[in-house]
């Protein structure tokens, strides 16, 4: 099955076409014709190909699996020290607010759920919540902190209409 539980392969699909791809590793040292290959593997000219290059510059195991396309970059020791200081709080590293992350939400969240953390909402409004100064900052203050994403200055970036002047 394709793209289970966050995507890529299965390990046993991943299994599967390794075992494919050293077969025709085995046929490239015999000697024989990508397009044959290809045929009688029921796979595609174009990826005996790369397979065959991959071949050349590494031998057997250059055809092998490199793994799932989405196994975490932060080892199990990393992620222990990120932990630790999750915990801390951004204002212990020197944030002024909750936002410490520069990477986007969707992998920090993939990251953050693949070790048994969850998003951080409160279960009520604060007591202490002033409605009024809310209202007047999202209307005041976050269109000059947001910006616009794209300059007004050069008119239209529309190709079908000119700009205007």
């Amino acid at each position: 099955m394709r793209y289970p539980e966050g995507g890529g392969l299965t390990a046993e699909r991943r299994a599967f076409r390794e075992g494919i791809r050293l077969q025709a590793g085995e046929r490239f040292a015999a000697g024989e014709k990508t397009a044959v290959i290809a045929k009688d593997l029921r796979v595609s000219v174009r990826s005996v190909e790369r397979w065959h290059r991959a071949w050349r510059e590494g031998g057997m195991e250059g055809l092998r699996s490199a793994g799932p396309a989405n196994s975490p970059t932060v080892t199990d020791a990393q992620f222990a020290v990120l932990e630790e200081e999750l915990g801390k709080g951004p204002s212990a590293h020197g944030f002024e607010d909750q936002r410490w992350v520069s990477l986007s939400v969707a992998t920090v969240w993939r990251l953050l759920k693949r070790h048994g953390w969850s998003w951080q909402a409160p279960a009520r409004r604060a007591l202490e919540r002033d409605e009024h100064a809310v209202e007047l900052w999202k209307k005041e203050v976050w269109p000059r902190v947001k910006g616009s994403r794209r300059s007004t200055e050069h008119g239209s970036s529309s190709r079908t209409r000119p700009a205007s002047r």
